[in-house]
């Protein structure tokens, strides 16, 4: 109880809006689903913050993993749950913002969700083998309009945030790129490695390894600015590509009608966790940032990070195969 306190007062000291407390929230253990199997980025992120948020908040925060459908079992999982503040969800916005323009739902992606907020973000890279003849973005396209040219892509899977990145390049490019497709990032990343694919975009804490050994070239990055893990590699917007921006977001969300109060007490110690000395070490090992945000900020995003990539899957004609 004596953290619980502590947050609120901490909340108020950095000009937060002022909050009560729940008095008996929480009083007994929080499910965190994960829409993921066991052993992903987003699923070793979950876990590594429930248990700081079990210790903020004095209660068990327990990771329940319900894979599968690109986040959407997870999803749907979660829209069922009493919004009393006994479960919430970590998901990317690969589940929240782009799935719900692909699949047939059983739920209402605006409305049966509430925002606790933003929690990390990671960039993404466009990269070549090692191999490759493109030592820069402007290579790869020259490449892939030559005459008689071949250029490959590996998808890590329809939906996926890389899958939009490299849809977006096209194109802004104004080419076109066969696409290789594989079951998740791990066989696209190896493909590239091996040649067997001459392109892929990848998050930034998948694929670091690669580039620092030399194996991958990263030609862009899809930030609005350089990203501290590689700075030498310039931005799409640097080169030219206005409005180019692609960040894999990590966001934790809640029931709809989940009381206000908890949803800022869980806020504030989400933020108070992510910002904890002994976090940052671990979260730069998985080439996470920290996005802590106030929670009023949420609406406003999801609906504008819904429809910038409604517009894609339309203008792309993206669709499930």
């Amino acid at each position: 109880m004596l953290r619980r306190r502590q947050l609120v007062l901490g909340s108020m000291a950095l000009g937060a809006p002022a909050m009560a407390e729940t008095p008996d929230w929480p009083n007994r253990a929080v499910t965190v689903i994960v829409p993921w199997p066991p052993g992903g980025p987003t699923d070793v992120f979950a876990r590594v913050l429930s248990q700081r948020l079990t210790a903020e908040l004095g209660q068990a925060f327990v990771v329940d993993n319900r894979g599968g459908a690109s986040g959407t079992i997870g999803m749907a999982a979660a829209s069922r749950a009493k919004p009393d503040g006994y479960t919430a969800i970590i998901v990317p916005n690969s589940t929240y913002a782009i799935a719900p323009h692909l699949y047939q739902l059983s739920y209402d992606p605006l409305n049966a969700f509430t925002g606790v907020g933003l929690l990390v973000s990671s960039p993404l890279f466009m990269m070549v083998p090692r191999n490759s003849p493109a030592s820069s973005v402007a290579d790869y396209i020259a490449l892939a309009k030559k005459p008689g040219s071949r250029q490959d892509y590996a998808n890590a899977g329809i939906g996926a945030t890389s899958h939009l990145a490299t849809e977006m390049f096209l194109q802004m490019a104004g080419i076109e790129v066969n696409e290789i497709g594989y079951r998740g990032g791990g066989p696209a990343i190896q493909a590239a490695l091996a040649g067997e694919a001459g392109m892929l975009f990848m998050p930034a804490a998948a694929v670091m390894p690669y580039i620092q050994a030399g194996d991958l070239r990263a030609l862009a990055a899809t930030t609005t600015t350089r990203s501290p893990l590689a700075p030498e590699v310039p931005t799409f917007q640097e080169l030219g590509y206005a409005g180019f921006e692609v960040v894999e977001h990590v966001a934790m969300m809640v029931p709809a009608g989940t009381p206000e109060l908890v949803l800022r007490q869980l806020n504030h110690a989400c933020a108070a966790a992510l910002r904890a000395a002994d976090m940052q070490p671990r979260l730069q090992s998985m080439a996470l940032t920290v996005e802590a945000r106030p929670r009023e900020a949420w609406d406003a995003y999801f609906r504008s990070e819904s429809e910038k990539w409604r517009h894609l899957v339309q203008a792309r004609g993206i669709r499930m195969q």
